[in-house]
């Protein structure tokens, strides 16, 4: 038995919070600790978007693999940068619809 639960960083566009949420949902529920993207009620500046994508990078680190939720195979700018990232660093990466992966 591990020392720990794995640890799964949740990647994907703002654009399927619900989906990630149920993703965290299942996740969690199966014993595996989250780290999911942050979430605002409105819209960002500029300048908090980048802070947000730089510290996502950092729960990248923290975690054993990245979920790339991705509903219709869309995967966006920002999530491509994560999975670049995630590859570079030699995380695990899964999706929730590997169709086109």
């Amino acid at each position: 038995m591990p020392d720990r639960p794995e640890i799964v960083c949740i990647c994907g566009s703002t654009r399927f919070v619900d989906e990630m949420r149920a993703a965290n949902r299942d996740l969690t529920f199966a014993g595996v600790i989250v780290v999911a993207p942050g979430e605002a009620d409105e819209l960002i500046t500029n300048e908090q978007k980048i802070a947000l994508d730089a510290l996502h990078l950092r729960k990248i680190d923290l975690a054993d693999r990245i979920l790339v939720v991705n509903p219709g195979g869309y995967i966006g700018e920002s999530t491509s940068r994560e999975i670049a990232y995630a590859h570079a660093t030699g995380k695990p990466i899964s999706f929730t619809d590997p169709s086109d992966q």
